[in-house]
């Protein structure tokens, strides 16, 4: 056990050379990884109440579809932790992060909405069936980019840390608006294009298709956080992209490993800070 300040809260952290991924990757490490980016991060996290994927024996039990999902806050949740009346916890500061990695709390999931608000984002989660992979989900994010900048919304992308994208926008509308719009326009590009795009949910009609799940805005949802870390053989990160970056396909899930995300925040800080921003009425 070690003892540690971490903001003025003493922490007690466990088993910090225990491998959390296949790879070797530690507990330590990933400590250190959301200690690092949790100036992007927290603003990202604050006032929402966050689901924890935790992986208490690591990743290698199961890999992604792996470990177990907490919402409510566990038994001996520490008392500065924030709650709500739902019973959910609000991340609003490094120990608490430090707290729930230590739990190995591996991904970090959050809603659309802010604790007692409406929504204030809308979210298009590009999921792409085999042989479909990160290609076409550069192609239909890039059109999805065009069709929301048309409704005047700026759209931001990033990577799930897997295999698919996801293009978020910054929104002021209520739920039902929200859920309605998204619906609309994932129909209305798998109209468009059905050899590429399809909006059903069913696992059969994906295949080959990007699937836009417009269903991620229900407020009862999540979509895991930008910087979260994803379980998996190895430790990828749900990373923020340039629109260059999309057009240019350079990259696959892989190349964002914790230490190059830390490198990108130090060269270009929160790509997706615009995201923190009120947005316009839907």
């Amino acid at each position: 056990m070690t003892k540690v300040d971490v903001g003025g809260r003493r922490l007690d952290l466990s088993n910090l050379d225990k491998p959390l991924y296949p790879d070797g990757f530690t507990k330590a490490e990933v400590i250190d990884y959301y200690t690092r980016i949790s100036p992007v991060l927290l603003p990202h996290l604050a006032d929402r109440e966050v689901t924890r994927v935790r992986f208490p024996h690591g990743a290698v039990e199961a890999g992604p579809g792996g470990g177990f999902f907490e919402k409510n806050a566990p038994g001996g949740t520490p008392p500065w932790v924030r709650t709500t009346k739902k019973g959910m916890i609000v991340a609003e500061d490094l120990a608490t992060i430090v707290w729930l990695a230590n739990l190995a709390a591996l991904e970090l999931h959050t809603p659309q909405s802010k604790v007692g608000a409406e929504p204030d984002r809308i979210v298009f989660d590009l999921d792409p069936g085999v042989p479909a992979g990160l290609d076409e989900c550069r192609a239909v994010a890039q059109a999805l980019r065009e069709r929301l900048a048309a409704d005047g919304l700026v759209a931001y992308a990033k990577t799930s840390g897997r295999k698919g994208m996801q293009v978020s926008c910054s929104v002021t509308a209520d739920a039902d608006r929200i859920n309605e719009y998204a619906k609309s326009v994932a129909a209305e590009f798998a109209a468009a294009a059905p050899k590429l795009v399809t909006d059903n949910m069913a696992k059969p009609a994906r295949r080959g298709k990007v699937f836009i799940d417009w269903s991620q805005n229900a407020t009862f949802k999540t979509t895991v956080c930008v910087y979260s870390l994803r379980a998996g053989l190895t430790p990828t990160v749900s990373a923020p992209l340039t629109w260059e970056e999309v057009a240019d396909g350079d990259f696959e899930a892989a190349d964002f490993t914790p230490d190059a995300v830390l490198d990108r925040m130090a060269e270009h800080g929160d790509l997706h800070e615009g995201l923190l921003e009120a947005g316009p009425a839907l």
